[in-house]
């Protein structure tokens, strides 16, 4: 079902044709603009709320701004939806985050508006600056380069140390903080507060109306107007001697709060902030999910991205099932490290920011003084879960598989070097599906397999995840412990099993085999275990293995592999190169053994957004990947009998 935009709407195919509309019909294109990002994502689901809280400042920005010529970055993506409209995706938005449709985020290679890719957040202040660098030493001076940061975002250290950079590099970058208290998950920290702080300040309140009557006036003045600002400029710092400005402190004039809702205000802040040199940021408050009383109203959390719904009610579509289902693993994750920390005193969890998505959240209701949301701040995360280590607790670093690759520094030197016994839960493992490469769990196994006091290891099923949630806590000096799953359902209905201790080190044998062994790493040994039933029927029988370890690998059972079978087929949710079918290649030739292997997982390649099956299907890593590899490893031998 096509989606038919407003009239106005209608006749908007890039910027250039916003820019025609007279300023008085910016409201009515706003209005138009929400009600086609809620009617397409009602239908087709995707991120919502962040969107609708931008709509006035995105028709404002390209209304002011000469996109793609001047620079915008949005940070993070999923506020960009109606960038995207905007700019010559209407027709095709339907296809948003599905399989061959267009990404969720902004991406280069889409388009030429989407001057920078922001799938995570707190890049846009680095990577704006230095295309503000760039064209200072090019000597292009009349291009505009704006950073559109969330208040999330800005929790990020990148950030900061962006800010730290911007503001002495007499660069023409301006900063938009969109503040909406909001991430995915309600903010954290001291920043939140003084956020709110400067936003209810009198003081700052009287200085904002000096600014912006001054503002109002620099049309009349053209070319005094950069003067007009530095005359004023001391005035601001004589009133922030009483009152400190986190930003003007770092060299950035701060200029705000404004209302994010009010277009028509907006667009002539943003017009007479273009006549400003320097780097300077605006400070704009929204609301998350503006506009539709349903998400403004309700948890903002679950409107961030609430899969499809009833737009008249507000109704969100739940999947119904005749047969019990079995559990996300991420909640399996949730009530299990609740059970083990009724059980362990030591036990802390902690998240950067994803306390729903990890499920973290259940124990942050249960706990709250055990669970802790640190922030979108991944380094910072592994480095305090490192500094609880040394104190004898036992922290459960949960952390989606793509954002840890932003604390590999500290995994290297904080943990592994001084041997610390930190737990790192990795959600979102594997393919992470709609939300594509920048979300993809496709590099841990690889990254992790090669450090020094790691261990890494993957569950096959719920039950699995629990046992080796349940291992990991038990007393330990040494070594830091990765458990790696993926996103979604499980196999097991009935998943609250007993806790036992597994070996580190050891798999198990799923299935006897003559002819070939598949050995598998983590939940994709389920699709293995269809494979050598349906193969069964047909004469074939094929052994399984589920090594449960890539690091340490069970040596033991390799052994019985590699003496019995010529054949074998690795499979693994991650990328070949690195992995775990590379671990198993290696004790191969340590060993001197010789055997035709064939490793199935993601390639040397960037692969784009889908559905998980949709995308293991184009790896071929799905269960009829699994078998075409199988039978024609098999070919040669059945055609010499």
């Amino acid at each position: 079902m096509l989606i038919t935009p407003g009239k106005l709407l209608a006749r908007i195919n890039d910027p250039s044709d916003l820019k025609k509309l007279d300023k008085a019909q910016l409201v009515q294109l706003s209005d138009e603009l929400r009600n086609f990002i809620i009617d397409n994502v009602s239908v087709y689901g995707g991120h919502f709320g962040a969107s609708l809280g931008v709509v006035e400042l995105t028709v404002a920005l390209h209304y002011v701004f000469n996109a793609p010529y001047d620079q915008l970055v949005w940070d993070v993506g999923h506020q960009a939806y109606g960038h995207k409209i905007l700019t010559g995706r209407r027709d095709i938005f339907y296809t948003n985050r599905y399989y061959k449709g267009i990404s969720g985020f902004p991406k280069r290679k889409e388009s030429e508006y989407d001057a920078f890719g922001v799938g995570h957040s707190s890049t846009s202040v680095s990577a704006t600056l230095g295309m503000a660098f760039a064209s200072k030493r090019l000597g292009i001076l009349d291009k505009q380069h704006v950073a559109i940061i969330g208040d999330g975002a800005l929790t990020g250290g990148m950030a900061f140390e962006g800010l730290n950079h911007a503001g002495v590099s007499d660069t023409n970058l301006l900063i938009i903080l969109n503040d909406n208290c909001m991430s995915i998950d309600p903010n954290v920290g001291a920043l939140k507060d003084y956020l709110t702080d400067i936003t209810t300040s009198k003081t700052y309140n009287r200085l904002k109306d000096d600014v912006w009557n001054t503002l109002g006036k620099l049309s009349k003045f053209g070319k005094n107007a950069q003067e007009i600002v530095s005359k004023i400029d001391t005035g601001i710092k004589s009133t922030l001697l009483s009152q400190s400005n986190l930003f003007e402190s770092l060299h950035l004039r701060y200029f705000g709060p404004v209302d994010g809702h009010d277009v028509d205000h907006l667009v002539a802040v943003l017009d007479d902030l273009k006549k400003i040199k320097g780097p300077k940021i605006l400070h704009c408050i929204t609301t998350k999910g503006k506009g539709y009383g349903p998400a403004e109203k309700g948890n903002a959390t679950t409107w961030h991205s609430p899969g499809t719904f009833d737009k008249i009610t507000g109704e969100i579509y739940k999947k119904t099932y005749s047969a019990p289902q079995a559990p996300k693993y991420q909640d399996v994750f949730g009530h299990t490290i609740v059970e083990l920390a009724k059980l362990n005193d030591k036990i802390i969890g902690i998240t950067p920011a994803m306390p729903s998505g990890s499920s973290l959240n259940i124990m942050m209701n249960e706990m709250p003084d055990r669970a802790i949301d640190v922030g979108i701040a991944e380094q910072h995360a592994v480095t305090f879960s490192a500094g609880l280590a040394t104190q004898g607790l036992i922290p459960f670093c949960n952390i989606y598989s793509s954002f840890m690759q932003r604390a590999y520094d500290q995994v290297v030197h904080d943990v592994c070097i001084q041997n610390l016994p930190v737990n790192f839960c990795l959600d979102r493992a594997g393919f992470a599906g709609s939300d594509g490469p920048t979300h993809h769990g496709a590099y841990d196994i690889a990254y992790f397999r090669c450090l020094p006091n790691m261990i890494v290891a993957a569950p096959m099923n719920e039950s699995e995840l629990r046992n080796l949630m349940y291992t990991a806590q038990l007393p330990r000096k040494e070594k830091a412990f990765s458990i790696r799953y993926p996103r979604g359902q499980g196999v097991m209905p009935n998943w609250k099993t007993p806790f036992e201790e597994i070996e580190i080190g050891t798999g198990r044998k799923i299935k006897e085999g003559d002819e070939l062994a598949i050995l598998t790493l983590g939940h994709i040994g389920n699709y293995a275990i269809e494979v050598c039933e349906r193969l069964e029927k047909h004469g074939l029988r094929i052994a399984h293995y589920d090594l449960r370890f890539a690091k340490p690998l069970d040596e033991a059972i390799l052994h019985v592999v590699f003496k019995k079978f010529k054949k074998i087929v690795t499979v693994e949710d991650g990328c070949i190169q690195g992995g775990f079918g590379s671990a198993v290649i290696e004790f191969m030739a340590d060993h001197h053994y010789q055997a035709e292997i064939k490793r199935l997982g993601i390639p040397d390649a960037v692969i784009e957004h889908g559905e998980q099956l949709e995308l293991h299907r184009e790896c071929g890593f799905d269960p009829e990947g699994i078998e075409r590899a199988v039978i024609a490893m098999l070919e040669p031998a059945q055609e010499e009998a």
